[in-house]
Formats: structure tokens, sequence, C-alpha cells
């Protein structure tokens, strides 16, 4: 019992509190909206907290955390009815951001490869981010976002080719010139 006891609450807790900026940047990157990424952090994190006793093996604490975060977005996009059935969403539901400019320093390629990503329809994204940016394998995705390990494979694949050609476009556009007054 000791035993049992101390893994529910001994590392649970402070595992958690490890994984919340792993679970913001995962949820920001899929919503691009700073609130609802905290709101959807907090509501895993209580969600999570609640079913704690169902998490098995520590190891895949991170993997169970981002399944119920998908659920939790799910759930939130549900809500907004913009959609009769969340399938109709996966390839159709694209970021308004324009096309970034033509990046020279790092804060400016940082800031092109961010709009680009948001530009992806959400599935894309999703599986992007998971795999590529925060090192989930294809059957952990496969499992966070409850799809087929080969409909991962197709979505990462035309999330890089159209990140590719997004990235290519934003290169190749002219940097905004500042604008220059004359002054007497």
């Amino acid at each position: 019992m000791l035993m049992i006891s101390r893994f529910l609450f001994g590392p649970f807790r402070p595992g958690i509190e490890a994984l919340r900026p792993v679970l913001y940047r995962i949820a920001y990157a899929w919503c691009h909206d700073a609130a609802l990424a905290d709101d959807l952090v907090q509501e895993t994190l209580s969600k999570a907290w609640m079913r704690r006793a169902q998490l098995r093996e520590e190891a895949a604490l991170k993997a169970w955390l981002v399944a119920i975060m998908n659920h939790c977005w799910l759930d939130h996009l549900r809500s907004r009815r913009d959609f009769e059935d969340v399938d109709d969403w996966q390839d159709e539901l694209e970021s308004g951001a324009e096309t970034p400019e033509a990046c020279c320093n790092r804060e400016q390629v940082i800031a092109c490869v961010r709009a680009a990503v948001a530009r992806l329809p959400l599935g894309q994204r999703q599986v992007l981010t998971l795999v590529d940016l925060e090192e989930f394998g294809y059957a952990e995705v496969a499992g966070i976002l409850d799809i087929p390990v080969g409909t991962v494979m197709s979505r990462l694949s035309r999330a890089r080719a159209r990140l590719k050609d997004l990235l290519n476009i934003a290169m190749q556009q002219p940097a905004a010139q500042p604008a220059l007054r004359r002054v007497k």
C-alpha cells in the first residue's frame, strides 16, 4: 500500500509540474492562443489529477497527459460548433495568420516557422508538433490522437511538405522596408 500511495502521490505531482511547459508548448502550437493554451493545460492537469489512479506506468506520464489534452482540445472544438463532425475540420481548420515576411535573424526565423506551422491544418499541426518537436514515436502519437499509425505517417508527410512550401514562399518575399519620413 505504501508503494502504491507513493507512486500515486509522490512522483505524480512533480512529474506533472515538470511537464507543464511541454503541455503549454503543445497546446499553444495547436490553438495559437495563449489564454486558450493556458486553459487547456489547466483542464488537462485537473483531469489528470482526478484520474491519476488510471496511470499504470510512470514512464508513460507524458503521453498520457498529452492524450488527455487532446481530448480537452477536441471538446473545445466541439463546443464551438463550427463543424458538425470533428472529422470535417481535420484538413480544413487553418489559422488566419498572414504569410510571414522574409526572415533575417534568429528571432525572425523562429517567428517565420511558427507562423508557417500555424497555417497548417490542425491534424497536420498536431502530428508535426508531437513527432518533430516533442519527439513522440508514431505509435505514441497514434495512441494520443486516437488515429491509426498510417494516418500519423501520412499527416506528418503532408505537414512537412506543406511547411517546406510555406517556408520557401516566405523566404522568397522581400523583407518589409521600414517607412521613412522626411524631417526638415
